[in-house]
Order: C-alpha cells, then sequence, then structure tokens
C-alpha cells in the first residue's frame, strides 16, 4: 500500500464541478492499492499518518501531528501511484489492485484512520473523474510504503 501525503493548508475535491469534499488544515492523502496489500497494511499505514510529527511547534520545528493539531484529512484512492513506467512512454497499471480489491482495502484504510481519533475525516469517490484544488504547505509532501504490515 502506498501514500503520499502531503500537508495542506486547505483542499477542495469536486466532481462534475461540484465541490464533493474539502479540509482545512490537515492532510491530502494520495492512496494506492497493489495485489498483495492487506488489512493490516491499512492498519498500520492509518497509524503512522495519523502520528507523522510535520506540523510546526511553538518553536517553530516540525514536530506536531495531524492529531496534536486537531487537523483533517482527505483520503483519495490514486491507483497510478503503481504506475509501471519501465518501458516505453505509456505507463502500464498492472501493478494496482483490481478495483473491486482496492475499493475494499481504500475504504478499509478510510475507516482505520478514523480510529485514529482525527476528527473529519473526508473522501473522494472511488473511480470517478476528481479535480482536486490545494496548497501544499511548506510544501511537505512525504510517500509511505507499507509492505507485509512493516512502513519502508
Amino acid at each position: 500500500m502506498r501514500a503520499v501525503v502531503q500537508r495542506v493548508s486547505r483542499s477542495t475535491l469536486s466532481i462534475d464541478g461540484e465541490v464533493y469534499s474539502k479540509i482545512d488544515k490537515g492532510f491530502l492523502v494520495l492512496l494506492g492499492v497493489t495485489h498483495s496489500d492487506t488489512e493490516e497494511d491499512a492498519k498500520v499505514l492509518a497509524e503512522k499518518i495519523s502520528k507523522l510529527r510535520v506540523f510546526r511547534d511553538e518553536n517553530d520545528k516540525m514536530n506536531l501531528s495531524v492529531l496534536d493539531i486537531d487537523g483533517e484529512v482527505q483520503v483519495v484512492s490514486q491507483f497510478t501511484l503503481y504506475a509501471d513506467c519501465h518501458k516505453g512512454n505509456r505507463p502500464s497499471f498492472t501493478n494496482a489492485a483490481l478495483p473491486e480489491r482496492a475499493n475494499a482495502l481504500y475504504e478499509f484504510f478510510i475507516e482505520e484512520i478514523k480510529k485514529t481519533g482525527i476528527k473529519n475525516v473526508v473522501t473522494g469517490k472511488f473511480g470517478a473523474d476528481m479535480k482536486i484544488d490545494f496548497v501544499n504547505s511548506g510544501p511537505v509532501t512525504i510517500i509511505l510504503d507499507c509492505v507485509d504490515g512493516k512502513i519502508l
């Protein structure tokens, strides 16, 4: 399971020109699922993201988590995180889990991140053509891979 975690000051996700979800200060999480991912990977990843200390404290050091700042999280499924670009110029997506499996683990991940105590967790719509307008604060972008229940 792969997550691109972006610290944002705001993020708005729209589908067909209509706002579907939005957050203020917190994380925009782009989540990719591959064939071998498990519920354990989703649990470990959700816990790690909730405790990532990348928000500034009173001394201007990245020392606070999204929980510490009472921040929000927007989770968006993104199969393209498993693109294979080794051959040619057209990416292959055979490393991405099939939609039914990917959606089940995406939904499971959402429930797990809610269990961490984050006050507001919103989502995109699996399989939809989404537009995301966000401000990456810092910029801070962290890439996390979880394989066999371990963060790599």
